[in-house]
C-alpha cells in the first residue's frame, strides 16, 4: 500500500531540462549542440521554408480553394443518437427538444456554434417536437413519421433563380 509521503512520478516521467554551454564533460559545452559557425549558431535566427534561395515549396505549390467566412456551421446531430439519449433517460421525449436540451442531455458539446442541424441516421420511434436551426428533408418525414413535429429556428436557404 502507498502511503502520501511516498507518493512520486514513475521514473523517467519527467525528464530534466538540458543545460547546455556548462563544459566539456557536460557534453553539450563550448557550441552548446548548435555546430560551428554560421547563421544558425547565431541566436534571432527565423529561417523555417527558406531554401537557400530557390522557390519555396509553399510558393511553388499552386493556390486553391477559399474559405467562406459566411458559412454556418452548425453542430449534427443524427435522430439515432437521440432516441438512444431518450432511451436512457437523458432527454425528456414530452418537452421540446432544442439546442439547450441537447447540451444538458451531452449530445451537443459546448463549442459555439450556429446552432443545431438534424439528420436522419439511425430511427427514431419516440413523438418528440423539435425546434432546431436546420434539417434535412428525411429528418423532417422521419421526425413527422414517428408524430412529432420540426421548428426551424432559421428559413430554409431559398433556391437560387
Amino acid at each position: 500500500m502507498t502511503k502520501l509521503n511516498d507518493l512520486r512520478d514513475n521514473a523517467g516521467a519527467r525528464k530534466a531540462r538540458m543545460r547546455v554551454g556548462r563544459g566539456i564533460g557536460s557534453g553539450k559545452g563550448k557550441t552548446a549542440g548548435r555546430g560551428v559557425k554560421g547563421q544558425t549558431s547565431r541566436t534571432g535566427v527565423a529561417i523555417n521554408g527558406f531554401e537557400g534561395g530557390q522557390m519555396p515549396l509553399h510558393r511553388r505549390l499552386p493556390k486553391r480553394g477559399f474559405r467562406n467566412i459566411f458559412a454556418k456551421e452548425y453542430s449534427v446531430v443524427n435522430l439515432g443518437h437521440i432516441q438512444k439519449a431518450i432511451d436512457a433517460g437523458k432527454l425528456n421525449a414530452g418537452e421540446t427538444v432544442d439546442a439547450a436540451a441537447l447540451f444538458a442531455a451531452g449530445i451537443t458539446g459546448r463549442v459555439k456554434k450556429d446552432g443545431v442541424r438534424l439528420l436522419a441516421k439511425g430511427e427514431l420511434t419516440a413523438k418528440v417536437s423539435f425546434t432546431v436551426a436546420g434539417a434535412s428533408k428525411s429528418a423532417i418525414e422521419a421526425v413527422e413519421k414517428a408524430g412529432g413535429s420540426v421548428t426551424l429556428t432559421e428559413p430554409a436557404a431559398e433556391a437560387a433563380e
